[in-house]
């Protein structure tokens, strides 16, 4: 989310098209990313909800009073921060309803990548009248909660998916309607005799710490390494019904910005590689250097990665020996062993 986004969303408040709420009122912020955009005049107390590790630690580092998951009511208003995922967006939308008072406002800003007109024409279609302000290269736009917010919020609140009928995911978290191709190759070469301590870093909703409890059920432990909280949520719920007997301990963690005090003998991962839209190879070459520092001697590194990232390079300059297992048309499995 840019910064003129950020800006987009206070600018209904700031040009006296919507009221200023001053001191004691409370705004449910969604989304929320640090900035400077919010107007002095700007008085209410604003709870911030944001459940990406790095983001969270900015905002609790301007003194935000911020929580990862949602969770109180009778707000005077909402603003929401949209992103890239449509039914995420939807479902923030849905949370406000349930949250803010009636006839409270709730606004919303995001870029025409956000999907922000989609989302307007999708609110005026359940008959909420949306209204819109372009600004600062994004879109604000603004409805009141109706008397009876049930049917907007049942409409627009995001359903929980089953893959595979096992694994519970939700909008917004990586590959939340299928199983990730390069995960599943991945998993096909996990270990079977392995019986030491693992970390699966950036684990998603745990499918490659369930593929490793299922193929080395002798694993003495593994250790979920994830940024998204609600993912963790789901890695927690898919551990604990899918493979009770394995030792699992979650961690909602920035690989990137945090340093990991345990080691391991075996990191598995499937790093990421973009940072909102664009691609972002140092990343992935953080998350090596990360799992480099993270292994006993002797450890060993397994990641599967699209075919044209340059990660043979970090891996020679942090591993005794490194190497490729296999690939395919899109992927590949490295390895690297300290």
């Amino acid at each position: 989310m840019s910064r003129e986004t950020l800006k987009t969303l206070f600018h209904p408040f700031l040009t006296d098209v919507l009221p200023m709420p001053g001191k004691g009122k409370r705004y449910l912020f969604l989304g929320a990313e640090a900035g400077e955009a919010r107007p002095a005049e700007f008085e209410a107390d604003i709870d911030c909800i944001q459940s990406q590790r790095a983001q969270f630690l900015k905002l609790q580092s301007t003194g935000a009073t911020v929580r990862p998951d949602i969770a109180g009511s009778d707000y005077d208003g909402a603003l929401i921060l949209a992103g890239r995922h449509r039914a995420e967006n939807e479902n923030f939308v849905a949370e406000a309803m349930h949250r803010v008072k009636p006839d409270g406002w709730v606004v919303i800003a995001g870029s025409k990548e956000d999907g922000i007109q989609s989302l307007r024409k999708r609110l005026h279609g359940l008959g909420l009248q949306p209204e819109h302000m372009p600004k600062f290269h994004g879109v604000a736009v603004w409805v009141k909660v109706p008397s009876d917010p049930q049917p907007v919020a049942e409409a627009l609140s995001a359903r929980e998916v089953l893959v595979e009928g096992r694994f519970h995911t939700a909008p917004g978290m990586f590959s939340h309607e299928r199983i990730d191709e390069g995960s599943e190759m991945l998993a096909s070469r996990l270990p079977t005799d392995f019986d030491g301590n693992a970390a699966d870093f950036g684990a998603a909703w745990g499918y490659l710490s369930a593929m490793l409890a299922a193929r080395a059920p002798r694993t003495a432990s593994i250790d979920l390494f994830e940024a998204d909280y609600a993912a963790l949520e789901a890695a927690k719920q898919n551990m604990s019904e899918g493979y009770p007997a394995m030792l699992a301990r979650f961690h909602w963690h920035d690989l990137v910005g945090e340093p990991v005090k345990s080691k391991f003998d075996l990191i598995m991962m499937n790093p990421p590689f973009h940072q909102g839209r664009a691609a972002e190879p140092g990343l992935g070459q953080a998350f090596i250097r990360t799992a480099a520092a993270s292994l006993r001697p002797g450890g060993s590194l397994m990641l599967v990665a699209n075919r044209g990232l340059p990660y043979e390079a970090v891996l020679a300059e942090n591993f005794k020996s490194h190497g490729e297992t296999c690939r395919n048309a899109r992927f590949k499995l490295l390895w690297g062993k300290r």
